[in-house]
């Protein structure tokens, strides 16, 4: 799964590496973020259909809730379960087939944390060690996602949401769990957010090559914490992980 991470570049940033046009408000900015947690606000590029001629579409920067809320939810208490979406099942998925087939978004990272037990203590209750999983260069980890708006009955309060599609992990990312984000190297973000057939071909996971780019990094237990924010959050840490805890990641 992918329950955390982190985002920390401005619209301008986003704005800039995904060639889009920055769709954000002084009411929904973005928001740099070390520690992002279910329902927060998130920064996702998606399609929009341009009011210019001919009306074609181009990529926008937008912000929506993490936690996919359905339209035909009665409230949007369920979006806090709805953070991923699984690529064995997105397609027929009730809640995130229609979203799957014409809403995808690509949602930029700086990279997500997993929480491990060690294995030589696997059998007793003690404190996981968080690692941040993150590309060695200085370049977005960029999420296949979806998303959708939800609106109250009156039709007064319109939401947008997000989810992050996930997939087995893979190679060295297996070692801390058995899921992943879905991430998309720069040449399939056009097929993501446009392909109209043979859409099982985007659920294909990231290549060995895309993986190795990745840095496993242990980091402090303060990320535990969904108060806690700042950049230490993803500063290697040494800190042993053997002591009995109670961790919150939601």
């Amino acid at each position: 799964m992918c329950g955390r991470y982190a985002t920390t570049r401005t619209a301008t940033d986003l704005s800039a590496i995904f060639d889009a046009i920055d769709a954000t408000s002084d009411d929904e900015p973005v928001v740099i973020d070390y520690n992002v947690a279910p329902t927060d606000p998130v920064p996702i590029v998606r399609m929009s259909s341009s009011s210019g001629a001919g009306g074609s579409a181009t990529r926008v920067v937008s912000v929506a809730r993490w936690g996919l809320v359905p339209p035909w939810a009665t409230d949007r208490r369920g979006g806090a379960r709805m953070i991923n979406a699984r690529a064995e099942t997105v397609a027929t998925a009730r809640a995130f087939a229609k979203p799957f087939a014409v809403r995808r978004c690509l949602i930029p990272a700086t990279g997500w944390y997993e929480f491990a037990v060690p294995p030589v203590t696997a059998a007793a209750k003690v404190r996981k060690q968080p690692y941040f999983m993150t590309p060695f260069a200085n370049e977005p980890v960029v999420f296949a996602g979806l998303w959708s708006v939800w609106s109250d009955r009156a039709g007064d309060a319109k939401v947008m949401t997000c989810s992050i599609i996930t997939t087995q992990a893979l190679g060295p990312l297996a070692s801390v769990h058995d899921r992943m984000p879905l991430f998309l190297s720069a040449d399939r973000w056009d097929a993501w957010l446009t392909a109209t057939t043979d859409l099982d071909l985007l659920l294909e996971p990231p290549t060995g090559d895309e993986i190795a780019r990745l840095e496993i990094r242990p980091v402090g237990q303060s990320v535990g914490n969904v108060r806690s924010d700042g950049p230490g959050l993803i500063v290697r840490s040494d800190e042993p992980a053997d002591v009995p805890v109670d961790l919150t990641l939601f």
